[in-house]
């Protein structure tokens, strides 16, 4: 009995700590019984289908606690690579208010409970809005068992691994975010250039006055026009997940 009670606790261990951080499914929004009552039916499942990678009958206390840390550090490894892989959408967003000169603008997000800025939160809202209906979410299970399949309960990737796979992602959540708002971060150079160019044509013309209202304008525009990068982001997000997530 306490061999079976210890296998499901290092599978509701990693299960647990993966859903903790995870986009969409960590939001305050969601009542924390049916964030409970979910993990613990996955657990169950996994617990009846996956088996485990070490043999429990010979475990103490010590080792059990060591490898529920373990499960816990690679729970929580893969819910921040697919959390920093989500964040590039809403930084791309960012990039842009920052342009527009929107940078004091905040909003209070209840989905996350944080600050956040209002243009780059609607740009993760609608990304959110198209994962879930190309069943994104069904990723997040597939994630659950690959790592399962790669690494049993009991067993996880080097600790060299996981830091570089989250470093990693930092890193393509950066350049990812870069690449998205590239194309507006042009239109307002040229914004800027044309401006510069009409101070010194109309010296008199009070450019500060008029660049804010135009800058905005801009920004909306080129926002509605980001949407289908938005969308073809969904579809590159498995490449990847399946790139960076040590499993």
């Amino acid at each position: 009995m306490l061999e079976t009670l210890l296998g499901f606790a290092l599978i509701l261990t990693r299960i647990s700590a993966f859903f903790l951080i995870l986009p969409v499914f960590g939001w305050q929004t969601i009542p924390v019984r049916v964030k409970v009552a979910a993990t613990v039916v996955l657990s169950a499942f996994f617990a009846a289908v996956v088996p485990l990678g070490i043999e429990v009958s010979g475990v103490s206390s010590l080792q059990a606690i060591l490898l529920l840390a373990s499960e816990a550090t690679y729970g929580l490894a893969l819910g921040l690579i697919v959390m920093s892989l989500f964040s590039v959408v809403k930084l791309s967003g960012q990039i842009i208010e920052r342009q527009m000169g929107l940078t004091m603008a905040e909003i209070f997000d209840p989905l996350t409970g944080e600050s956040s800025q209002p243009l780059g939160g609607l740009l993760e809202m609608i990304f959110i809005l198209l994962f879930l209906s190309a069943n994104g979410h069904h990723l997040f299970l597939l994630i659950i068992s690959k790592s399962y399949a790669a690494f049993p309960a009991g067993t996880i990737p080097t600790i060299q691994t996981l830091t570089g796979g989250v470093l990693t992602a930092g890193s393509a959540m950066l350049m990812a975010g870069l690449r998205l708002a590239a194309p507006m971060l042009a239109a307002f150079m040229v914004l800027m250039v044309a401006l510069a160019l009409l101070a010194r044509l109309v010296p008199e013309m009070n450019i500060l006055f008029i660049s804010m209202p135009v800058r905005i304008g801009l920004g909306l525009i080129m926002a509605a026009m980001f949407l289908p990068f938005v969308n073809g982001y969904v579809t590159e997000l498995a490449g990847w997940m399946a790139k960076l997530l040590p499993i």
